[in-house]
């Protein structure tokens, strides 16, 4: 009688074997990304799974920059863009642990250029009037993509990290909203980066040092960072997209910051998107938010804020699910501009972390994260 195993047999006999081999040789996971790699679909990627505990697995594939043939280590530092939002919900809600906010708090009682904002609004007539809206903007609302905010402001140009926080928060309150609070869903960065200067107003410190003492340090994300020191940017995966053709890759800039990337004079921090991280740092933060508000015997977040900025804070009769900067859904994390993600599965008990810097893809190139996600499950974790 044939005998074919399950695909979770045989990565689980791949998995013993990988054991017998060199420490040189690639893993299970690498094994499964190589291809994409060798076809010229994916220039190289680091992808990590944890649990609340420990690194279960971290494999570097492929190139950091494939044109150079620079090899891609675990330690790559990369622009880990939007995944920066749900860092900066975590830290405001630090506060709001404090007692020093509450979600459903007006925007405008910490800041004040919010007082008197007026929405867009069309008239019987079809014109575009304008009109105060029926509640001012909440931070519950900042923070969901549910304000009425706008995804930049015209300032924002032609980078979007070209202001100052306080300067950049000003422009968006100058602007009329696009529609009524609470009523509709656009993808904001300027509500996220109106979340990073409540941060500041209400702590007194800048957004960036709170971010560095209040987690950064504590955690110890130690390669996480607004302004990659010249250390790092020797170990920056260099963004990529496809050629002309589509046949192949091409390397490229980050063309939504401006250069030299750690220009503390001329580049400011971008709460929705400013961050440069690693897998080890990005799964620091994952495993203590997996661990309900804890890590390593210390305890940043109540459980309680935990679960409210990963549960869902979009009004019911909305499509999307999203939370206090946190995608949200059965897993909940979120992804970045350059098709990094970060993913928190409570009901398996891992975080996967999923590291690659490409504007597009060739082939079929935006696969390999899922099967990095779906090997990983396979090995370490079965829904109960």
């Amino acid at each position: 009688m044939n005998f074919i195993p399950s695909l979770h047999t045989a990565l689980t006999l791949t998995l013993l074997l990988a054991a017998l081999r060199p420490a040189s040789a690639a893993s299970p996971i690498a094994d499964t990304l190589k291809p994409f790699v060798e076809k010229e679909e994916l220039a190289g990627a680091v992808a990590l799974v944890a649990n609340k505990d420990k690194v279960l697995a971290v494999e570097a594939v492929g190139f950091a920059n494939r044109a150079t043939k620079q090899p891609m280590k675990t330690d790559a530092l990369f622009w880990i863009a939007s995944q920066t939002k749900p860092i900066t919900g975590t830290a405001l809600m630090l506060l709001v642990d404090e007692g020093k906010l509450t979600l459903d708090d007006a925007v405008e009682k910490f800041l004040p250029e919010f007082k008197g904002q007026q929405v867009r609004v069309t008239n019987d007539a079809g014109g575009v009037v304008l009109k105060a809206p029926q509640h001012p903007v909440t931070v519950r609302e900042i923070l969901n993509h549910t304000s009425g905010l706008p995804f930049k402001s015209k300032a924002e140009e032609p980078t979007l990290d070209i202001l100052p926080l306080r300067d950049a928060v000003r422009s968006y309150a100058a602007a009329p909203l696009g529609s009524e609070p609470g009523t509709k869903y656009l993808y904001s960065n300027c509500g996220i980066n109106t979340a990073g200067r409540l941060i500041e107003v209400i702590s007194g410190m800048s957004y960036e040092a709170f971010m560095d003492a209040r987690l950064f340090k504590p955690l110890g994300m130690k390669d996480t960072t607004f302004w990659p020191t010249a250390e790092q940017l020797k170990r920056l995966a260099t963004p990529h997209k496809p050629n002309a053709a589509k046949t192949g890759l091409e390397t490229n800039a980050i063309v939504y910051l401006r250069y030299p990337l750690d220009d503390r004079t001329r580049r400011f921090p971008m709460p929705g998107g400013g961050l440069f991280s690693t897998a080890s740092d990005v799964a620091k933060f994952c495993q203590m938010v997996l661990n309900g508000g804890e890590l390593n015997g210390k305890r940043y977040l109540s459980a309680k804020a935990v679960k409210e900025m990963t549960s869902r804070q979009t009004p019911a009769g909305m499509k999307e699910n999203y939370g206090v900067g946190w995608a949200t859904g059965p897993t909940f994390g979120h992804g970045g501009a350059l098709a990094t993600n970060m993913s928190i599965d409570p009901a398996r008990g891992l975080v996967f972390v999923w590291l690659v810097q490409h504007s597009g893809f060739p082939g079929e190139g935006g696969k390999a994260q899922g099967v990095f996600r779906k090997t990983a499950e396979e090995l370490f974790g079965r829904k109960p």
